[in-house]
């Protein structure tokens, strides 16, 4: 014949008596790295702006040598990639630089 065990409604419900969990107190963390104006330098960034520059001088480049259709066709192409460079470098910029 099996033995059963009895169980007391106080020892299902109520658990036994557990000493609260020790936490360690909390410390103040300061960050010693200043804001600086070299940070904003990213190679991304550099690098768009130094493409959008390049353009920008081959145009006038192409505009003294008096090719005009060419500066023409230069002009209407960069009217839409000069704000959505922009926009996407500032963008890029916000998503990727820490404050």
């Amino acid at each position: 014949m099996r033995k059963t065990k009895e169980f007391t409604f106080r020892k299902i419900v109520l658990p036994l008596h557990k000493p609260p969990l020790t936490r360690p107190r909390p410390f103040r963390a300061y960050s010693f790295v200043p804001f600086s104006p070299l940070a904003m330098l990213d190679p991304t960034i550099l690098t768009i702006g130094g493409i959008v520059l390049g353009i920008a001088l081959i145009e006038r480049a192409l505009e003294r040598w008096g090719v005009i259709d060419l500066v023409d066709q230069f002009a209407k192409v960069m009217r839409f990639i000069l704000p959505v460079t922009f926009y996407s470098a500032l963008i890029y910029f916000f998503a990727t630089f820490m404050f």
